[in-house]
């Protein structure tokens, strides 16, 4: 395995990673392989255990860890995990993982919290195994057929084991993209008489017939059966895929090999099919837990016959190379190099905190880039080398030194391992509330998809509207906030504190009020409209008068509704609560907060007109503060003296602090 640390050697510790080693996981619908990275490219401690033998796929990564443990600590060696990647069998969208060929179903985020762990990605197997394609060493594959691989190509990816996976990887400058796919579950295609005949048959107990069903281990034994029902074979012998993979390869057993030539036959048919979807000139890899085990026989079977056989394309497929991977665990290679893209690249953690704990070694030009990366590390990500250097006080070679003593190739390359570590340590993802689910659970979840939903609306600010919707609310004569039900509550809001900030505003949740308000909107004003739903409705009569009146319109709102499609600028709200939820949460939570951010824009916004009022209106409201303190103690002191008044009346002080406090 090709090892690459993507950071200066001086801070490479010499017992691995700074904060302990990675766990990595292969998991598929029989075992769960386990192993550990104490440092780039070293992979130790590999244990697989029978998925059958645990109830949950977190009892089996804490039996995992408890041996793990126990020899760490003999050694002497840092036994604590906080980052770990899995790679599944199984589609990942989202927090919710089930998987199809085992009973095995958790939460992502819940797992983490369960195993203590500061980060836990977990990515389609084949996902991992595209990844693992580039850190190959050479003598990892073998090559079976074709010409040489187009550099810089597109590379396909098909694999049987338990399942059948299909996955690609796409080059993007210097680094690749894997291509996730479930490509295994497209419809069956025969390649011959035979192999319908073979279909005919899986259709009498499955009405949809995917390529996976027959071009996998369990798809041996289908095409086993099948081929003695058309030989006529009325109650063949029950083998399972080993044994007739080890019979075919033995010899002797005609139907076993049989079996196997079409299995090679139909493996080629799915190769090729992915190499003209994708246009795989940098070939195709054959991966999986069958094909290793064939051997020689591989090359000689009908695979590559049959990849080829593509008609007018044939001439296309034959310069296309195909390899089987004899790596013993290539998909560990994968989630590696996945977790390291995550957690910034280069040693063991996200790269803000590298630079903190790096801090006292630099030199102190190299502090001065340090202090402002920890401070502003957005806007370091979009700015020029020549504004990070006036900004941080240096010359542009000391921020090109800089970018260079954490491991990077330069600037271009900082930044990108910084963008990772910026958008991905929040670990949470938009999970569903269950009947059944324990009051912790609950409270989690809801937490859990807020700051998920948050996070979404972070990541999408449009910087240019945003920063155009302040200058244009900073600027109005008036401000009128509309909605109904809860994002009347929120216009409401917004109304205090743009009116605490000296902007005229006004909140309408009526909708005959809001008319009357747009009836009366100058082309000096401006209307902020907000809506979870993003539906006109009762708003369609108010929003046609401003647009007429020529005020600015602002939505907030989701990007593609009909409010944002009538408003002159909008600040998306995604959120996926359904337009007919009746107590709005996420969504009402993500509208408060965009108010925010607008009310602290304009709150910094020096340009504004009504910034030297909102200055004036502050100063008077502590000088009348000071005033009344003053007179109350006063009063106090004359009650004192005086004492009560003939009439026995002991409220003499009352009215005055009543007065003073109006």
């Amino acid at each position: 395995m090709a090892s690459s640390t993507g950071v200066n050697a001086s801070f490479i510790p010499t017992d691995g990673y700074l904060d302990g080693p990675r766990l990595l996981a292969d998991v598929g619908g029989t075992n769960a392989r386990f192993a550990l990275e104490r440092a780039p490219g070293q992979i130790e401690a590999i244990q697989t255990l029978r998925c059958a033998d645990y109830a949950e796929f977190a009892q089996a990564v804490e039996a995992y860890l408890v041996h793990h443990a126990a020899n760490e600590l003999a050694l002497g060696a840092n036994a604590q995990v906080r980052h770990a990647a899995i790679a599944i069998a199984n589609p990942v969208q989202g927090d919710e993982i089930k998987m199809t060929n085992h009973h095995w179903a958790f939460s992502i985020e819940a797992t983490r919290r369960r195993l203590n762990l500061d980060t836990l990605l977990v990515v389609n197997d084949f996902t991992a195994l595209s990844m693992a394609l580039p850190h190959l060493e050479q003598t990892h594959c073998v090559q079976i057929g074709g010409g040489r691989p187009l550099a810089g190509g597109v590379v396909g990816l098909v694999g049987a084991g338990t399942g059948l996976g299909v996955g690609g990887l796409i080059p993007s400058e210097r680094r690749w993209i894997a291509l996730g796919s479930e490509g295994g579950h497209v419809r069956f295609a025969p390649g011959d008489a035979r192999e319908a005949a073979i279909l005919a048959y899986c259709w009498r107990t499955y009405s949809h017939v995917s390529a996976e069903r027959l071009v996998s281990g369990p798809g041996i034994e289908m095409t086993y059966m099948a081929l003695a029902d058309m030989r006529g074979i009325m109650n063949p012998e029950p083998l399972h895929t080993a044994q007739i993979v080890e019979r075919a390869l033995a010899g002797g057993d005609a139907l076993c090999h049989e079996v196997l030539e079409c299995f090679c036959a139909m493996l080629g048919t799915v190769a090729a099919d992915v190499a003209v979807t994708l246009g795989t000139l940098g070939g195709i890899y054959i991966g999986g837990g069958v094909v290793p085990r064939l051997g020689e026989y591989f090359a000689s079977s009908p695979f590559r016959a049959r990849f080829e056989s593509k008609g007018r394309f044939e001439g296309y497929m034959a310069k296309i190379p195909t390899y089987v991977i004899t790596a013993p665990y290539p998909a560990f290679v994968g989630v590696a190099a996945i977790l390291a893209e995550h957690l910034g690249g280069g040693n063991a953690v996200p790269i803000l905190e590298r630079i903190r704990k790096a801090r006292p070694q630099f030199s102190p030009a190299e502090q001065k880039v340090a202090s402002l990366i920890l401070a502003h590390p957005r806007a370091v990500m979009s700015e020029p080398i020549s504004e990070i250097a006036r900004r941080a006080e240096v010359s542009q070679p000391t921020v090109i030194r800089f970018c260079r003593t954490m491991g990077c190739q330069g600037l271009a390359d900082f930044k990108l391992k910084l963008a990772s570590g910026v958008t991905g340590t929040v670990p949470v993802a938009h999970s569903q509330v269950h009947v059944g689910d324990s009051s912790l659970d609950v409270g989690v979840k809801v937490i859990d998809n807020t700051i998920s939903a948050m996070m979404e609306v972070r990541d999408n600010l449009n910087a240019d509207t945003l920063s155009k919707v302040i200058d244009i609310l900073s600027q109005a004569s008036r401000v009128e906030f509309y909605g109904f039900g809860s994002c009347g509550l929120v216009a409401e809001d917004a109304q205090q504190k743009f009116f605490r900030l000296g902007i005229p505003a006004s909140a309408y949740t009526d909708p005959q009020l809001q008319e009357i308000s747009a009836s009366l909107l100058k082309s000096t004003d401006v209307t902020v409209i907000i809506s979870n739903s993003g539906r006109l409705r009762h708003l369609a009569p108010a929003v046609e008068m401003a647009v007429n009146s020529g005020a600015t319109i602002i939505a907030l709102a989701p990007s593609n509704s009909q409010l944002a499609k009538r408003a002159d600028y909008t600040l998306a709200v995604e959120h996926d609560e359904g337009s007919n939820m009746h107590i709005p949460m996420v969504s009402r939570i993500l509208l408060l907060l965009l108010i925010d951010v607008l009310a602290v824009g304009i709150s910094m916004n020096r340009s504004s007109p009504f910034a030297e009022l909102q200055r004036q209106a502050k100063r008077g409201i502590l000088a009348h503060t000071a005033a009344t303190q003053g007179d109350v103690a006063s009063d106090k002191v004359t009650a004192k003296e005086e004492g009560p008044s003939a009439s026995g009346d002991n409220n003499l002080v009352t009215p005055n602090l009543i007065s003073h406090t109006k």
